[in-house]
C-alpha cells in the first residue's frame, strides 16, 4: 500500500489548538492503532505545524481521513500538503 507523507501548516491560533489537541491525539492515535497512520508530530523550528505519515489506497483516502482530524474540522489547519512518498530504507519501507 502507497505511503503518503503529509505536512500540516497551522494558523495562529494557539488557543484554540490547545483545546483542541487531546481530541486530536486521539483521533491519531486511534489511527495508528489502526495501522493506518505510521507516524506524526510537531515541528520543532518554531514554525507551527506537523508531519504527518500514513499508508492508505490513495491521496483521497489521506484527505478523507485528514477531514475528520479536530484539527481540520475546527479550521486549524491553514494549509497541508499531501505528498505520495517512496520509502526506500527503514521500517517503513516496502
Amino acid at each position: 500500500m502507497p505511503t503518503y507523507a503529509v505536512r500540516y501548516t497551522y494558523d495562529e491560533r494557539t488557543d484554540v489548538r490547545d483545546h483542541f489537541r487531546a481530541e486530536h491525539r486521539s483521533y491519531l492515535a486511534a489511527l495508528a492503532e489502526h495501522g493506518t497512520l505510521l507516524g506524526s508530530g510537531p515541528f520543532t523550528d518554531g514554525d507551527p505545524g506537523a508531519l504527518l505519515v500514513f499508508r492508505a489506497a490513495s491521496p483521497e483516502v489521506v484527505g478523507a481521513i485528514l477531514a475528520d482530524d479536530p484539527f481540520v474540522r475546527e479550521g486549524l489547519v491553514a494549509d497541508r500538503d499531501v505528498r505520495a512518498w517512496d520509502v526506500v530504507l527503514g521500517p517503513w519501507s516496502a
